[in-house]
């Protein structure tokens, strides 16, 4: 498989607070493919959504979203688009 970069978001429904703490695990173990990420809980029911920047290659990446996949409790959505090199200004 090509190592070529991927960039784009994952959506991260948490249905049941009692996994957070296996997802933050999984998050952490993959943080170099992360370049942002941001958390909305909603305490009256208990859930959260996350979302997640990243960049990184499609095993990487498919890696991530294949063990958060695994949780029950957990949704897990993404796209991804191939990461365009830009020709610097002083390049021929």
């Amino acid at each position: 498989m090509e190592d070529s970069l991927r960039q784009g978001f994952i959506g991260i429904v948490v249905q049941s607070r009692e996994c957070i703490e296996e997802v933050n695990r999984i998050l952490t173990r993959y943080g170099k493919v992360i370049r942002g990420r941001i958390g909305i809980p909603n305490r009256e029911d208990e859930t959260a959504v996350i979302g997640l920047i990243t960049e990184g290659t499609n095993d990487e990446i498919g890696a991530l979203t294949g063990k958060l996949g695994n949780i029950r409790g957990i949704i897990v959505k993404s796209a991804l688009v191939p990461v365009i090199k830009r020709k610097k200004e002083n390049e021929q």
